[in-house]
């Protein structure tokens, strides 16, 4: 069938093709194709995506995390709490093995093992049947699914999680990684690694070891610890750990042949599941009960985002991210929906980027009166020790809010050292949300250096005229801006004068910036199979990933 045929039967009108017979793109502004062509935005056809990225259900939550069940900071009452707050669903994670734990002999780590070891002892010794309890209590079918998990640790195969279907599924001892998904085997269980970029025998992940089975259908790319998409770029490996390396990335493991999904959580060891900019996991399926969402999980219907919920629509051949399909001609349809500016989507092949889209450098003037934008509002940079506690209530003058996502950060801790007081998790949280305002009840602290964030936000959502006014009345004061103002950028002000705490309405983002969309088809097969992924950057630095989908040569 001619392209074009194809895209008409589809409901998609063609902007033109390049000489390779690729579509060159629809867009949200000006989308670049791979050909370096240009075209211009087409609002009906991007409608068109929007409308079905809002009927595309997508649940968010967090698999990997911890508190002080093990070595984190954060009670698991309130670490449940701040996961209801932004997720549809968790599991916080005690640490409970490592097999081949180094150390012994050797005076410079002695310190490993007691550390390690005797957190694993509080576990088996009275932590883990309240800790089964508190998560059995704590789901609510079809509002907020709650599943145990547990850590393993191994210099030989990398870190892993076990994540339990089952509130039953016993705490395992195991020798090794492999034996500890043995043990699984009869259970519902994933079996997930993670910071996966370390030196492989150091933590690091062992591609050798990878089966593809039932068991490890994807793995945790982000988190943390860092950015293990490859060995370069965005978010290095920092922690004493150790680097990040080429051999024990997703695309070395991708290159290798491997079939897995892409996902991120957090590892944040402060009690605060779903730490905004940390990671998160998305899930595409159409309900939210514990047997929809493992089968999805299985089938790698999954993606990753280090924080805001961006939603990514990602077909070949009618196959869905996660899928496998064939073909030599691959018909390929991607729409996001960001909370943000987009910087750029990539569409990434065989490891290069195939196709790039982009929004535009800086906002132009809606012609209409009324638009949907995003807006997002900061509360922080406060200068003390002591945690600000934000009261108050964001409203609109008139239009509609169409939701709000809450960006609720946990605090910087890593784990807790010898001397450090006990640490008091602060739960943010929207209250009373309409379609005209929503209350805040948030906590913020400074800024720990000028490249580590802690301040708290929501974005808004709203379908408003750009004369009316966004509205923030919080801890005594009153600051509003139109939506026209908020276009044309960001506005900040402190509470208390200078080095105080401070509120920051960021620049609006319009459709025209936080959706994009292309159709293109590729015909040129690289290998037996080929693999596709999609990955988003948003301008504020928060980015997603779709799982990648695997085209056989036919």
């Amino acid at each position: 069938m001619d392209r074009r045929d194809f895209l008409k039967k589809s409901g998609w009108t063609v902007l033109g093709l390049a000489a390779t017979g690729s579509v060159l793109g629809v867009a949200g502004c000006n989308g670049q194709s791979e050909s370096g062509k240009y075209v211009r935005a087409v609002p009906a056809e991007l409608k068109k995506m929007l409308e079905g990225l809002g009927e595309m259900k997508v649940w968010w939550g967090d698999v990997h995390n911890h508190c002080n069940i093990t070595y984190g900071h954060g009670d698991l009452g309130d670490a449940i709490a701040a996961a209801r707050e932004q997720l549809d669903f968790v599991s916080i994670t005690p640490h409970a093995l490592w097999p081949d734990i180094p150390g012994k002999g050797d005076p410079r780590l002695e310190w490993v093992i007691e550390y390690h070891e005797s957190a694993f002892r509080r576990l088996r010794a009275g932590g883990w049947e309240p800790y089964v309890k508190a998560l059995r209590e704590a789901n609510v079918p079809e509002k907020f699914l709650t599943f145990t998990s547990y850590e393993c640790h191994s210099m030989k195969h990398g870190d892993h999680v076990a994540l339990c279907y089952d509130y039953d599924t016993p705490l395992f001892e195991c020798k090794s990684v492999p034996d500890l998904k043995r043990k699984l085997k009869p259970y519902k269980a994933f079996v997930t690694p993670h910071h996966m970029g370390y030196i492989t025998g150091f933590r690091g992940y062992n591609w050798d070891a990878f089966k593809q089975d039932e068991q490890s259908p994807f793995v945790e790319m982000y988190s943390r610890h860092g950015l293990a998409e490859n060995d370069q770029g965005d978010m290095d490996y920092l922690h004493d750990m150790g680097p990040r390396t080429w051999e024990g990335s997703v695309q070395y493991g991708l290159d290798q042949g491997h079939k897995f999904g892409l996902m991120c959580s957090t590892d944040q060891h402060a009690g605060y599941p779903g730490s905004y900019g940390d990671g998160r996991i998305g899930v595409l399926c159409d309900r939210l009960d514990k047997e929809s969402l493992w089968n999805a999980m299985g089938s790698r219907h999954v993606c990753g985002a280090t924080g805001d919920k961006i939603k990514i629509d990602f077909r070949i051949n009618g196959a869905m991210m996660g899928d496998v399909t064939s073909g030599n001609s691959r018909e390929i349809y991607v729409a996001v929906e960001a909370m943000n500016h987009i910087d750029y989507v990539d569409i990434i092949k065989n490891g290069q980027c195939l196709s790039r889209l982009s929004a535009p450098h800086t906002v132009v003037r809606p012609a209409e009166k009324t638009i949907r934008a995003k807006v997002k509002i900061d509360f922080g940079w406060n200068r003390e020790e002591e945690y600000v506690h934000w009261q108050g209530r964001l409203r609109l003058s008139e239009g509609t809010l169409n939701g709000v996502q809450p960006c609720f950060r946990g605090a910087a801790f890593t784990s807790p050292q010898p001397g450090e007081p006990e640490f008091r998790t602060r739960v943010n949280r929207l209250l009373n949300t309409t379609d005209k305002s929503v209350d805040i009840d948030l906590y913020s602290t400074k800024n720990p250096n000028t490249t580590t964030p802690a301040t708290q936000g929501v974005v808004l959502d709203v379908t408003m005229p750009l004369n009316g006014k966004i509205v923030a009345e919080v801890n005594g004061q009153k600051f509003a801006y139109t939506l026209e103002e908020l276009l044309e950028g960001s506005k900040a002000h402190f509470m208390r004068g200078w080095l105080s705490e401070a509120v920051q309405f960021h620049r609006a983002a319009p459709e025209t910036t936080f959706a994009v969309g292309e159709v293109l088809t590729d015909n040129a097969p690289e290998k037996d199979t080929d693999y596709y992924y999609v990955r988003v950057r948003q301008r504020n630095g928060q980015w997603a990933w779709s799982s990648p989908i695997w085209v056989e040569k036919s």
